[in-house]
């Protein structure tokens, strides 16, 4: 139990870290701008039209009496809003993180450098369009294992009690993971670990990326948070990822005012 208070203690030291370095973290509130602008979009678009494709898409209900049509094609447009606000948590960072390739990479290997021995950080050497073709594709892998946990979770709901209890509960580990691991993998990938070597990774330490993600992805259920502790959860991905390979770190440079590392 131990590693879930240092996988807290990882999320806390990046939120400090890009409080102390305020050109990164402003730089890295940008893509989650823009990233938020779209999913609000698309979500009041569901808001506002998700009755119409319902009824669109169930025909057969056309002819139904009052109030089974009403009560069954509300209940659908629920369930299809409940699942696209899911799979906006799930894929947000994602998308924010493809969205922000450049800010981001940059950002990690400043961390990457501040608490290195040496002062240096490493670098996967492939041309921009290549780390994003990777990112890209590993994060389309990653998100349908989040879609089949969610499909999961939402049938195991129904079940009485333990639909309303554990599986929620369950819900939040599994969405805690998958953060964890699109957010470390920008630091993971930049030193040439591919996503399986990533998630055998991860699954080695599940404390200690419950301990990282799972309170970030509660966080992230409040509107508006998820943009502004982006920068933060970026670097203190890192530091995770650096613990997860068993990097050595400046064990003092978390406790000390520094300067902002020049690029």
């Amino acid at each position: 139990m131990r590693d879930l208070g240092v996988g807290f203690g990882y999320l806390l030291k990046g939120q400090r870290w890009v409080a102390r370095h305020g050109r990164s973290y402003g730089f890295g509130l940008l893509p989650g701008l823009i990233t938020l602008v779209l999913y609000a979009a698309t979500l009041v678009a569901l808001a506002i039209w998700g009755a119409d494709a319902v009824g669109w898409a169930t025909p057969f209900a056309d002819d139904w009496s009052s109030p089974w049509q009403g009560l069954f094609r509300g209940f659908l447009t629920a369930v299809l809003f409940a699942l696209a606000l899911l799979l906006a948590v799930l894929t947000f960072t994602a998308v924010t993180l493809l969205v922000g390739e450049p800010f981001y990479e940059n950002l990690s290997e400043r961390v990457d450098a501040d608490v290195s021995p040496d002062g240096t950080a490493p670098e996967s050497g492939l041309p921009l369009w290549r780390d994003l073709w990777i990112s890209a594709r590993d994060s389309l892998r990653v998100l349908v294992r989040a879609a089949l946990w969610g499909i999961l979770l939402f049938a195991l709901g129904f079940l009485p009690f333990v639909g309303q209890t554990v599986v929620p509960l369950i819900g939040f580990f599994v969405t805690g993971f998958f953060l964890t691991e699109e957010l470390a993998a920008v630091a993971l990938q930049r030193r040439g670990v591919d996503l399986r070597a990533r998630l055998r990774l991860l699954r080695a330490r599940k404390t200690l990326v419950w301990g990282f993600g799972t309170p970030l992805g509660l966080a992230f259920l409040v509107p508006f948070v998820a943009v502004f502790l982006m920068p933060g959860a970026v670097a203190g991905a890192t530091l995770l990822a650096r613990d997860l390979l068993g990097e050595e770190s400046d064990a003092d440079s978390d406790d000390e005012a520094e300067q902002p590392v020049t690029s």
